[in-house]
């Protein structure tokens, strides 16, 4: 435990979003270049990595996803870089968690004692469940600043690793004096749906035919009337917030009886109000148009295709300019909307996989020269035409997302690597894993199942991962289970098919027990 003196006098900072602070930052961020080339490559290297699984973006959407707290539990696989003997991790959540969740976590890493990784790893909580960002949370809390700031120890090197960046994310790197492994909150456009269509017209990227930097009703109206004359068997477009969090920030305009006359701009406009198609159930069209004028936004053409999938490239750039892939996925929408994030399939199909990690490379080579530093990802639409692939770019995300944990997780329990040019991942030993993973596993029945009932039921049916097969499944989100009946799973085989053999194994065994229970 950590005393705080009643006689420390508390530290004077720059005020949010001056230049002052804007100054520092970037003092702190130059000193992050020589961290990374020291003390990252060396295991046994001091270091503390402050975790911040703060989903700093716009609260009003994710409000609308059951459990969105509990998304702060993701970031959890990041508790194997305890399995380096000098490494210290700092946790910050919302609300406290579950010691069962903790221990569950615990138990998975490699060549290191719980006891020992338990020394090692501070949990740190706000106590409090509202809506606001865990990162305004802790800048409400001056105190818990201090309690962080006492929880590195003397000598160690010391960066927060985040969700995402933003001013919020900024404040807080300067109060507590360490830098940031991400994105300069400046540079954030580059991942905004408008600043995307922009980079990838850069990078030479193909993207649906459509428009940008909208900021008006009007400015949707005209963008729409402007892409039916250029294309005039448009039968659908998609509009878009510029900030939106697993597509909830679509809606979809059907455009099969639209006259093909000057009467168009009219007809939409009485149109749109009754007929636009939101993603996000709670908005309605007053609201979206409000949100399109407060964060901007595009209109592009929906791509259409008998056969189509949903591929994505993970890209790092570190803070020495290098850019890499890490790795893709075949995304798993919903099927209503076609919008939905709802899981992924590791790695993409080998037929395009190679093609969309050098498509990921030119991106990232144009973000790099924007100074954009950490991990992203881009998201593609790809239609099969004949015997190739055709790919549409159509979102970059400058911050860790739903695909971030689960290969981490496989990373740090495997110590492989994805080969971008077979597009397969590799263990040391030479052999291949793949893996299906959701953070929507859910149904209504699973509602009052607690961690230690998961647990438990985990160890009695055989659902969990086993370090001598590298193979079974890993949860996450287990806090929001027992609420919300939903829970985060990520599923790993030897196959793509003993991958999903696994996850309806699991989803069977949860179906059975909840309906006998009901």
């Amino acid at each position: 435990m950590y005393a705080l003196s009643p006689h420390i006098e508390p530290p004077q900072f720059p005020a949010p979003t001056s230049v002052e602070e804007v100054a520092a930052f970037i003092r702190l961020q130059n000193t992050f270049i020589a961290q990374y080339r020291n003390a990252f490559p060396d295991p046994l290297a001091p270091k503390t990595i402050i975790v911040l699984p703060s989903t700093t973006l716009d609260q009003d959407m994710l409000g609308t996803i059951p459990g969105e707290i509990h998304y702060e539990e993701r970031m959890l696989s990041l508790l194997m870089l305890l399995r380096m003997p000098r490494t210290h991790i700092v946790y910050l959540t919302s609300t406290p968690l579950d010691p069962v969740i903790v221990d569950y976590y615990l138990h998975l890493l490699p060549g290191i004692t719980g006891w020992h990784a338990r020394q090692r790893l501070t949990l740190l909580s706000c106590y409090d469940a509202s809506l606001k960002s865990l990162t305004e949370k802790i800048l409400e809390r001056p105190l818990l600043m201090e309690r962080i700031r006492q929880c590195i120890p003397h000598g160690h090197a010391a960066h927060i690793a985040a969700f995402n960046v933003t001013p919020f994310e900024r404040t807080l790197s300067v109060r507590l004096g360490v830098p940031l492994y991400g994105c300069d909150p400046e540079l954030m456009f580059w991942g905004s749906k408008s600043g995307s269509r922009m980079v990838f017209r850069e990078a030479g990227v193909d993207m649906p035919p459509g428009f940008e930097n909208l900021r008006s009703e009007a400015d949707v109206i005209e963008a729409i009337v402007e892409i039916k004359r250029q294309l005039p068997e448009t039968r659908k477009m998609v509009v878009k917030m510029n900030e939106g969090f697993s597509g909830e920030g679509n809606a979809i305009v059907r455009l099969e009886q639209a006259p093909s006359d000057t009467s168009l701009k009219q007809w939409l406009e009485n149109y749109m109000p009754k007929h636009l198609k939101m993603v996000a159930p709670h908005l309605d069209y007053s609201a979206y148009m409000a949100k399109i004028s407060e964060l901007g936004g595009i209109v592009e053409t929906f791509v259409e295709g008998e056969v189509k999938n949903s591929p994505s490239v993970q890209c790092r750039i570190n803070p020495l300019g290098e850019v890499e892939v890490v790795s893709t996925h075949d995304q798993v929408l919903d099927a209503a909307t076609g919008q939905i994030f709802l899981g992924a399939k590791f790695p993409a199909d080998p037929e395009y996989s190679r093609e969309i990690a050098q498509n990921g490379l030119a991106i990232g080579k144009v973000l790099q020269s924007k100074n954009v530093m950490g991990r992203f990802a881009v998201d593609f639409i790809s239609v099969k035409q004949g015997d190739h692939w055709k790919h549409f770019a159509i979102e970059i995300n400058l911050r860790k997302g739903g695909t971030t944990h689960p290969y981490l997780m496989l990373q740090f329990l495997t110590d492989g690597r994805y080969n971008p040019h077979t597009g397969l991942y590799e263990t040391l030993n030479g052999q291949n894993r793949f893996y299906f993973a959701t953070d929507n596993l859910k149904f209504p029945h699973y509602k009052g199942i607690t961690p230690p009932d998961l647990i438990d039921l985990a160890m009695c049916e055989n659902l969990h991962y086993e370090s001598t097969d590298q193979e079974g499944v890993v949860f996450h989100l287990i806090g929001a289970l027992s609420e919300f009946g939903k829970l985060g799973v990520v599923s790993i085989g030897r196959t793509p098919e003993r991958a999903v053999h696994f996850f309806e194994q699991t989803r069977s065994v949860l179906d059975t027990v909840s309906a006998r229970w009901q």
